[in-house]
């Protein structure tokens, strides 16, 4: 462990709010707790408030020397990661969880009359097993709804050989009543069954269909009611089939997450053993400049499975990541080298689908996440500061830094954003968002002007008082034309105005490759592309540029939520009644997710993608 004091309120700082799992570290590098949270910074922030109370908390906060956190999709994938760590690490201050209760399953019998029934613990019994599901709700849930959709039968085996005549559930139609003669044939209950096992499975489209005919036909019959219960029944049946990103049956399977920004690489893995996330790590390796992404995450792989520590016990599979995002490998080459001189058992591939495919993302989701953790560690900052204080030839510390940015779609929605760096990195409860009106749609320029007057007009006296607030350096984000219009606003200004520089994107806007000019003498300034200097000033222009994309974004989604769902390109009259049809409904639509759109006959990954994204914002 470091030996340097644990920092928590430069931790909780930079922490994402996606859900995820966090683990506690001791001196000695023992897990001695591990929790889940729907919202990480939230979560892990509580810990560190000053008005905590609960002896337990104030003595576990006491031992903590280090902290991590593993991303996941949702609050129940989270769920089910922090039991498998408690497994794994037994941490002493776990106490809710050491009972180490299972997780609970669907269980189809292999009986005569097969039954469907709610199962926790040892798998003795004979039969099909489905889950795990994130906790008992779900699956009595889930029961009762298959109970309305397949008549087979969910009562004991005592109660059901004790039958003579059928009970309830036969007179609600919920069971085709196999205990007693003459009721129903063996044939029609296992074909019940079967289509019950084939929908536990995830081939539920024939069933959906049969739900969509049903509500479709209680529509016209103007029987509302009913058709809103089967509409409910659809989507409650599609949320509970929704797999785990954590849990699956890839039994050995290592997956790797790439990401890379301003000098600075993060190699994440995600190690999977007996079908769960058994941990996961973040590695930094140290960059020399001038070097590819392929060749980075190569030297990886070669050193850390090469290394005698691993060589034992090489997984059978090595997911690397998607080629078309992050062009890491070739996989018709580099790929097979690997292949060879690991071993001839190990497979290797970044192309990959469902289950695997679900894996891969996450891993990804998790290097970006620990890159940017590591962007904004103090020392990191403090050291890049240095730099462009040295470049810049500055006496005074740099206290603080803004950096402007425009997103349009072909002038549409123009948005300007302004972000603030200081000491510690991002300022984010300083950052700003302009709506930009009244100017020619596409013009930068101009759009670039208004920004500046309404964020430094309030700033001219007499209306306030400037100090403190103006920023030591203001990067334009664009050429000589964007950082003109900053020169001349700042041309009368009153006071001492800030060093203006722009920020031009180089050739095939490759990172490095930036441009750098000076106001006032239009100097060229040359960095070399593993400059400290440059890398911070590459650091805020794509927060800026990420600021205004986003604030973009969510303006033109909301003009696009504003509008019916034909309206979306590639949605017709037919695939909009399919669509509301396979869903239930416009609500549904827009809280379904990609994979669940993608599941309707008709619709493509790209058309999801498309119809999602139009109803959220970015």
């Amino acid at each position: 462990m470091s030996e340097t004091p644990f920092d928590a309120k430069q931790f909780v700082k930079y922490l994402t709010h996606q859900p995820g799992v966090y683990r506690m570290y001791d001196e000695s590098g023992d897990v001695i707790y591990v929790g889940k949270a729907k919202d990480l910074k939230k979560r892990v922030s509580s810990y560190f408030r000053s008005s905590v109370d609960v002896p337990k908390t104030q003595t576990l906060v006491r031992q903590i020397a280090n902290m991590d956190v593993t991303v996941t999709n949702t609050e129940a994938e989270a769920l089910i990661l922090e039991n498998n760590f408690i497994k794994k690490y037994r941490p002493r201050y776990n106490v809710l969880l050491r009972d180490d209760k299972s997780y609970p399953y669907i269980l189809l019998t292999h009986h005569e009359h097969p039954r469907l029934a709610f199962h926790r613990g040892t798998r003795r019994e004979k039969g099909d097993y489905f889950g795990p599901f994130p906790n008992g709700v779900a699956v009595r849930e889930s029961l009762r709804l298959m109970q309305k959709l397949f008549p087979v039968r969910q009562c004991e085996d005592s109660y059901y050989r004790a039958r003579s005549r059928p009970c309830l559930q036969y007179q609600l139609k919920r069971c085709l009543a196999p205990c007693v003669a003459g009721y129903t044939s063996t044939n029609e209950y296992q074909e019940q069954v079967d289509l019950a096992k084939t929908f536990l499975q995830g081939k539920n489209q024939q069933v959906i269909d049969q739900l969509v005919a049903r509500m479709s036909a209680a529509s016209e019959q103007l029987e509302f009611e009913k058709a809103g219960r089967y509409r409910d029944q659809i989507a409650a049946l599609r949320a509970v089939q929704e797999r785990n990103a954590v849990t699956g049956n890839q039994q050995e399977l290592d997956v790797i997450g790439f990401a890379r920004h301003g000098g600075i690489a993060s190699v994440h893995l995600l190690f999977i053993r007996e079908g769960a996330v058994q941990g996961s790590r973040s590695y930094f390796p140290k960059v020399p400049a001038n070097t590819d992404d392929h060749e980075i995450l190569l030297a990886f792989l070669m050193q850390f499975y090469l290394n005698d520590e691993f060589q034992r016990r090489l997984p059978r599979e090595i997911i690397l990541p998607e080629a078309n995002s992050t062009q890491v490998l070739d996989p018709e080459h580099e790929l097979q080298v690997l292949e060879q001189v690991l071993a001839q058992s190990v497979r290797m591939t970044n192309n990959v689908r469902g289950e695997r495919r679900q894996y891969q993302v996450l891993a990804q989701k998790n290097a970006l996440n620990g890159l940017e953790s590591r962007l904004n560690q103090a020392s990191t900052m403090s050291l890049r500061i240095n730099a462009l204080m040295e470049v810049l030839d500055l006496e005074q510390p740099i206290q603080r830094m803004e950096c402007f940015d425009i997103s349009h779609t072909m002038g549409q929605e123009t948005v300007a954003s302004c972000v603030v760096f200081d000491q510690q990195g991002p300022k984010k409860s300083d950052y700003r968002r302009f709506n930009i009106k009244g100017i020619t749609p596409g013009d930068d320029y101009a759009a670039m002007a208004q920004a500046l007057r309404r964020r430094f007009d309030p700033l001219k006296p007499p209306q306030a008082n400037a100090l403190g607030q103006l920023p030591d350096i203001l990067f334009i984000d664009g050429g000589k034309g964007q950082l003109a219009q900053a020169e001349d606003y700042f041309a009368d200004w009153p006071y001492g105005a800030p060093m203006l520089i722009g920020v031009a994107k180089g050739e095939s806007r490759k990172p490095g490759l930036e441009t750098l000019i000076m106001a006032g003498s239009h100097q060229i300034l040359d960095l070399n592309a593993d400059a400290p200097a440059l890398h911070l000033i590459q650091h805020i222009r794509d927060e800026s540029h990420r600021f205004a994309i986003t604030g973009h974004r969510q303006r033109r989604a909301k003009v696009q939520r504003s509008s019916s769902l034909e309206q979306i390109p590639g949605i017709g009259a037919k695939r909009r009644q399919k669509i509301l049809q396979n869903l239930g409904g416009l609500q549904q639509v827009k809280q379904a997710s990609i994979e669940q759109l993608m599941a309707i006959p008709g619709i493509s990954r790209d058309l999801a993608e498309t119809i999602y994204h139009a109803f959220r914002d970015e």
